[in-house]
């Protein structure tokens, strides 16, 4: 047995020895297995350059690592800080697109972050007339064309606020991604009655 275990032992030695004859003194090839030279080449390169450096990765293991709860790619709830950016801006600093959709007609009106007017339009100034504004297509050319003016003015992410249950609540939007503009946010505005107002009566037929 023990005559079997140093026989192995001398000859892993030799093929270890045969291994590293063609490493010069630099650690580089110089012959030999091309594939097992430079596997051990670049092993020593890297051992080399973790002694060099271990001040660097001792300062790195130090400073706290971001976490994956700390980054979102949804918009932030109101009061929330976030930090994503839509070209450079902040959610709260992006521009808004009003959609305020009524059973006759469909109005779109964009507005900076602080409230102040950019563009308008509606189905009426589309050209659209009397059942014709009331229609989804309607609402989608508007949208496309509310998205051209802002465009004019150097818009491109925006936030759509949309009020109302008209038809063309839903085409609006997609006119508006039609237009070229990149919506970061839906935020449906409809005021919900809690029993306020008395309903009118009846219509009698």
């Amino acid at each position: 047995m023990n005559k079997i275990n140093s026989a192995l032992s001398s000859l892993v030695r030799g093929a270890c020895q045969q291994l590293l004859q063609p490493l010069n003194a630099a650690g580089r090839p110089t012959g030999g297995n091309v594939k097992v030279l430079r596997l051990l080449s670049t092993s020593v390169t890297h051992l080399q350059e973790a002694e060099n450096q271990p001040q660097e990765v001792a300062a790195a293991s130090t400073t706290p690592a971001k976490s994956s709860e700390d980054f979102s790619y949804y918009p932030p709830f109101p009061g929330q800080d976030s930090a994503l950016r839509w070209g450079g801006k902040k959610f709260e600093e992006l521009p808004v697109v009003h959609i305020k959709a009524t059973y006759n007609n469909t109005h779109i009106q964009v507005t900076n972050s602080e409230g102040q007017s950019m563009a308008r339009t509606s189905c009426g100034t589309e050209g659209f007339r009397n059942v014709k504004k009331s229609t989804p297509i309607a609402a989608q050319t508007a949208g496309i064309s509310a998205a051209a003016k802002a465009q004019a003015k150097g818009v491109t992410f925006v936030r759509v606020l949309v009020k109302g249950l008209g038809p063309g609540r839903l085409s609006a939007v997609k006119g508006l991604s039609m237009g070229g503009l990149e919506i970061v946010s839906i935020t449906d505005n409809t005021p919900v009655p809690h029993n306020g107002c008395r309903p009118r009566k009846a219509r009698r037929l």
